[in-house]
């Protein structure tokens, strides 16, 4: 099975960009942004279509005003906006009462994603997603969804040991979570590069008793050397070690890596299997916005028609 595709040639025609498998599959995508790589993109609205769900990565450091201004921003051009609410970097109840309110008093935001973070150490009262969820703030300020993080290949920051015993557990309390609450919940996943993986992770969750769609984290195109940081940095499993394994090979270094394999493997699954509980992609856009949502309009994703052309 082919990892990861590094030449748009090796892909067949008939199941690149006219695949009406993989435009399904890319039907409604997301993609996530930072403040900075934000300021970047001099008009979103000639990237995505209206409606698409962004994701805003709240990093720590960043200034709470900073992540407003860019949600106001992009609720303002027509986005759905989903800030993140890193647990570990949030002090006490009171700031998150105030982010909370925030968000919704200067950008309309009522979505949000909730994680731990990527901090060891946390700054205040919370050190998890359920402890904020506990607060009953969200439901409180009438937020209408919440997303939760997942881990396709585990997380050795939770579980030291390798396994996902702890992970999977938190993920049936949030499931559970839902069932008690008025929550509109899924699991926004970490990036991973194979889909065989993906898809045995998916049924073991289902097997699990746990009904929350999955929305898969997939890196958008870039150069192997950036992509091979980031995933030390985020923590990615056994796929780090296929890209330290192409990185061997001067000539596929060179290569852009995009995403178009594992697209369209599980592109394939889901029309084979439509009770698949991977329900929509989520582009992590490593090598640049406009190339990722390049790459979407090029792959025929049903989000890839932008308001207005490119420029």
């Amino acid at each position: 099975m082919a990892l990861l595709n590094f030449r748009r040639k090796e892909t067949p025609a008939n199941e690149g960009a006219d695949s009406p498998e993989v435009e399904a599959f890319l039907k409604d995508y997301s993609i996530e942004v930072m403040p900075r790589t934000a300021e970047k993109v001099e008009d979103f609205t000639a990237l995505l279509p209206a409606g698409t769900r962004v994701y805003i990565a709240h990093i720590e450091g960043t200034p709470i005003e900073d992540m407003v201004a860019t949600a106001k921003r992009l609720n303002d051009d027509g986005f759905n906006v989903m800030p993140h609410f890193p647990a570990r970097i949030i002090k006490d109840r009171a700031t998150l009462t105030d982010w909370i309110a925030r968000y919704q008093g200067e950008a309309d935001v009522e979505q949000a994603l909730l994680l731990a973070g990527g901090v060891v150490t946390p700054h205040g009262d919370f050190s998890d997603s359920m402890q904020l969820m506990e607060t009953g703030l969200f439901d409180k300020a009438g937020f209408k969804r919440l997303h939760v993080a997942g881990h396709p290949e585990g997380n050795r920051d939770i579980d030291t040991d390798g396994t996902r015993l702890k992970v999977d557990e938190a993920l049936k309390w949030k499931n559970d979570f839902q069932t008690r609450t008025d929550a509109e919940m899924a699991i926004a996943t970490q990036f991973a590069f194979e889909a065989q993986p993906i898809i045995e992770w998916a049924d073991s969750l289902k097997h699990a008793g746990i009904t929350l769609p999955v929305h898969i984290g997939i890196a958008g195109p870039a150069k192997l050397q950036t992509l091979i940081k980031f995933a030390i940095a985020c923590g990615v499993g056994p796929s780090l070690k296929v890209l330290q394994k192409r990185a061997m090979d001067v000539t596929k270094l060179l290569l852009p890596y995009e995403p178009t394999d594992v697209v369209r493997e599980l592109a394939l699954h889901k029309a084979a299997n439509p009770d698949f509980n991977v329900s929509h992609v989520h582009f992590f856009p490593l090598g640049g916005i406009k190339t990722n949502a390049n790459w979407a309009i090029e792959n025929g994703g049903a989000s890839a028609q932008p308001a207005k052309p490119a420029t």
